[in-house]
């Protein structure tokens, strides 16, 4: 089957004008902040849009775009119709949702799926449907003398995407055992050892690491923590031999959050310590922030409250410098919702349940609706902290809320929360 040629969108060019993609792919992000929203665009995204690779983007950007330029449509931006992208017929791979499963995809990311399908040449394909509506994450698998080059490693790269997109919604636990196969196949890519030159190589690295932090999250949140733990181990080892810094702090990221949910508190901040002198030269803020939240949380579970108070005071000071290039895309769900949901943690530890309440209350308030998993995930803080702040009744009403919301979601720690709320209601009353 003949694939047809990318036309060049001359239109969205001409709009970037003098700024370098870098530079224009940070006004995107600055623009999707302004409206509440969170979209992971950089400079390689900004070349497939002007390259024609993306001829529509999806329903987050669009709305991002149309902010950035009022009075223009998507066609004076130099995409084509939704309909006449979507209406195309999708393959559905092995392994993928069965017939009659929506069938509507994402385009900047199923391009590249696609091209991946009809230009593999020798190499099998390893697909993994992530089910719930959306499209199937393919990561072609190596075979004999095959150079892995450009499409593969971009094929890893959106399968990070897919996998952190589908999470924002619905949660881990329905997605853990399925992305397993694309972690498989994006290790079994480094294996080979077939990178056509050095730069695709170390972004097959820093990729199949995020893939392998991904999925560890995935096993987290679903309360697999062992398994969980083995990612976060596998995607420090992949940091290291390496060398890549920003895979490093966030795999300690990661083990100092998980570390602090299993009881290992002077782990997580050792992990949350370790990820800050890792993250100094990168020059992300926020990232900093981040692990200085990880400290602190792990300082209150030890009960030392000075030192909880220290990280916490540094972890706003971060905060403060707002946001930089330099942030790592990950870290798009890192605002000042989860900020402060973060904060809540610590105080309820630390017993200052007034504060913690109020915090919580906060994040709430602060989330964009649009992440429905996290929404109702800082609810159910609300709700457990109510409840032992002693106001059940607003604790029930929360909960209660939350119950109605989880249509599509499923996180074990969202259960969790619910649930110890129920046994500290149940012990009121």
């Amino acid at each position: 089957m003949a694939m047809s040629r990318a036309v060049p969108n001359l239109a969205f060019r001409r709009l970037r004008g003098q700024q370098s993609p870098a530079e224009f792919a940070a006004a995107v992000r600055r623009a999707a902040r302004e409206i509440g929203e969170q979209v992971a665009c950089d400079a390689r995204y900004i070349g497939r849009v002007e390259a024609g690779e993306i001829r529509c983007p999806n329903y987050a950007y669009e709305r991002v775009f149309l902010h950035m330029f009022p009075g223009l449509g998507l066609s004076d931006l130099g995409f084509s119709a939704r309909e006449t992208v979507r209406g195309r017929r999708q393959t559905v791979p092995a392994g993928a949702s069965s017939p009659g499963a929506p069938t509507t995809r994402n385009d900047e990311e199923s391009d590249v799926l696609r091209r991946a399908f009809m230009t593999s040449g020798s190499a099998t394909l390893a697909a993994a449907s992530l089910g719930l509506g959306g499209p199937a994450v393919a990561i072609p698998s190596p075979r004999g003398t095959h150079r892995v080059g450009e499409t593969e490693v971009r094929t890893v790269e959106d399968a990070v995407r897919r996998i952190r997109l589908l999470d924002d919604r619905h949660g881990a636990d329905g997605l853990y055992r399925m992305a397993a196969q694309p972690l498989r196949t994006a290790y079994a890519l480094l294996d080979a050892g077939t990178a056509a030159r050095r730069s695709t190589e170390d972004r097959l690295h820093a990729g199949a690491g995020e893939l392998s932090l991904s999925v560890g999250w995935l096993a987290h949140d679903s309360g697999r923590h062992e398994d969980a733990r083995s990612h976060y181990a596998e995607a420090l080892a992949t940091a290291r031999v390496a060398g890549n810094a920003a895979l490093e702090a966030h795999a300690f990221c990661n083990t100092s959050f998980l570390a602090r949910d299993t009881g290992r508190h002077r782990e997580a901040v050792r992990a949350a310590q370790a990820g800050l002198r890792a993250a100094e030269p990168l020059g992300s803020a926020r990232l900093l922030s981040l692990l200085s939240l990880r400290e602190a949380c792990g300082w209150a579970a030890l009960g030392d409250r000075s030192a909880c108070e220290q990280a916490l005071g540094r972890a706003h000071s971060f905060f403060d410098r707002g946001p930089a290039d330099g942030d790592p895309e990950w870290m798009s769900f890192f605002g000042e919702p989860e900020r402060e949901a973060q904060e809540a943690q610590c105080w309820s530890v630390l017993g200052d349940r007034g504060r913690a309440v109020r915090h919580a209350h906060r994040a709430t308030v602060l989330q964009n609706p649009h992440f429905a998993r996290n929404l109702a995930l800082y609810r159910a803080q609300l709700a457990e902290g109510l409840a032992h702040a002693g106001r059940p009744d607003e604790a029930a009403e929360e909960a209660r809320r939350v119950v109605d919301s989880l249509d599509g979601i499923a996180s074990a720690r969202i259960r969790a929360l619910l649930a110890e709320t129920g046994r500290v209601l149940a012990a009121t009353r």
